[in-house]
């Protein structure tokens, strides 16, 4: 990375944008779609137990990546409750953005609050950091930002996700006891304590818990391609028109949302510029593990990503276009 602090896509002009285009498409488009398409593959072929295989990426791949991401990253006390203050605000104006078009809409409980998770819950990891990797090249400023992110997206989910999918069909007390079961809200603190006191892992459960962690992006979306798999291809009209609201409030609402934020609060050009260009990424595959495990919505869950994750190829270059 250049002195300066200047990602490759700003000092290089058309040229740079055209490879950073190029790059997208086949580190993380092609790859994700891959992927993706394998899992089609074998749902079609051998009807693969969906809701086991989410189970795997709940309670075992998801917490294993962010343990390993938070113990091993570089993370200031200031710049982690800069950006945990950021993420609240951010997730609360996506929130009342998506509420209001989903009224505007009508939509039904479950699907408000589908189209909510699907806005607000974002690919911040096997998507978000490559792609921060890629834009400042390795920086380990701009990555430690899009690890808090990336705990967020993690954290956020697996408490008040679950709450939502299942708030129009259980009660609170319920809805608590399976939060209280899921071992991502007991890894992050865990994590964060250990590296705060500089304890380290022993080789015995360091090695099975890199496993676990590489294993993640690969189950998961093995598992978002079963589910593709098992739905049908047609679209309703309704659904397509919330699959595509819920698109452009992710792909081009949510990066105008964090530019506005990141002003307010003051943040400098560079941790301006990484958020901006975390929040661009598509949904997360956690709205459809979501949607599968408590069985909500699961075609709308699974073509929202599906679309979005497409349709960023084009977005999330223009954004570092315009960032840069």
């Amino acid at each position: 990375m250049a002195a300066s602090g200047t990602p490759p896509a700003a000092r290089n002009g058309d040229d740079g944008m055209l490879t950073v285009l190029f790059h997208i498409l086949t580190n993380n488009v092609i790859p994700l779609s891959a992927m993706i398409a394998a899992g089609v593959i074998m749902q079609r072929a051998f009807s693969l137990d969906i809701r086991t295989l989410s189970k795997l990426n709940f309670y075992i791949f998801s917490p294993a990546i962010m343990f390993r991401l938070l113990y091993e990253t570089e993370i200031s006390a200031a710049m982690f409750g800069k950006i945990l203050l950021f993420g609240a605000l951010f997730m609360i104006a996506q929130y009342v953005l998506a509420d209001l078009v989903c009224r505007a809409r009508r939509a039904s409980p479950s699907r408000r609050a589908a189209l909510r998770n699907s806005v607000m819950f974002y690919n911040s990891a096997n998507y978000g950091i490559p792609l921060n990797q890629l834009v400042f090249a390795g920086n380990p400023y701009t990555l430690s930002i899009q690890v808090l992110v990336s705990m967020i997206q993690s954290l956020v989910p697996n408490t008040y996700g679950v709450y939502a999918v299942n708030a129009h069909k259980a009660k609170l007390r319920e809805i608590g006891r399976v939060v209280l079961t899921l071992p991502v809200i007991y890894v992050i603190p865990l994590a964060l304590l250990l590296r705060a006191f500089e304890t380290p892992i022993p080789p015995t459960l360091e090695a099975p818990i890199g496993y676990l962690a590489n294993a993640f992006i690969g189950t998961a979306l093995l598992t978002l391609g079963v589910q593709l798999g098992s739905m049908s291809w047609r679209i309703e009209r309704a659904m397509a028109v919330d699959v595509g609201l819920s698109a452009l409030l992710r792909l081009v609402v949510g990066p105008a949302l964090a530019w506005g934020l990141s002003l307010l609060m003051g943040f400098d050009r560079l941790t301006t510029a990484a958020i901006i260009v975390s929040s661009a990424v598509p949904t997360s595959l956690s709205s459809v593990l979501l949607a599968v495990e408590f069985d909500n919505e699961k075609e709308f869950a699974s073509q929202a990503v599906f679309f979005s994750t497409l349709l960023s190829v084009l977005t999330v270059t223009i954004v570092i276009a315009l960032v840069m």
